[in-house]
C-alpha cells in the first residue's frame, strides 16, 4: 500500500499565505508525478498544480503566479506555498502521487487537508 498525507490546512484571511505539505511513503518504488487537487463544495475536484519527475510543472490558470510547488525528492515529499489567498481558493485540497510500486503501478490520493480563506 502506499500511504499519502497531507498536512497545513487551515483558516487564512484574504490575502494570506498558507503551505501544504505531503508526504508519501509505503511500497513505492519510484514516483512519476506529485500533485495538488482540490474540490470546493458543490464543484467537481480540479487540478491546482502538478510537478513530474522530469521537473515539469502545471499549474490551474487561476492559480499561476500566486501558488508554487515543490518537492524534496529524498523524502517523497512535495509542498503547496500558497499566496494572495481569495475566498475562491476555499476547498479541500488533495494530494495524488502516480508512481510505480515494486510490482504495478500507483496512483494513490491523501484524505484531504481543508483550507478555508475568509475574513
Amino acid at each position: 500500500q502506499v500511504k499519502v498525507v497531507e498536512s497545513g490546512g487551515g483558516l487564512v484571511r484574504p490575502g494570506g499565505s498558507l503551505r501544504l505539505s505531503c508526504a508519501a511513503s509505503g511500497n513505492i518504488f519510484s514516483i512519476f508525478a506529485m500533485g495538488w487537487h482540490r474540490q470546493a463544495p458543490g464543484k467537481q475536484r480540479e487540478l491546482v498544480a502538478r510537478l513530474s519527475s522530469s521537473g515539469i510543472i502545471n499549474y490551474a490558470d487561476s492559480v499561476k503566479g500566486r501558488f508554487a510547488i515543490s518537492r524534496d525528492n529524498a523524502n517523497n515529499t512535495v509542498y503547496l506555498q500558497m499566496n494572495s489567498l481569495n475566498p475562491e481558493d476555499t476547498a479541500v485540497y488533495y494530494c495524488n502521487v502516480v508512481g510505480r510500486r515494486l510490482i504495478g503501478t500507483c496512483d494513490s490520493w491523501g484524505q484531504g487537508t481543508q483550507v478555508t480563506v475568509s475574513a
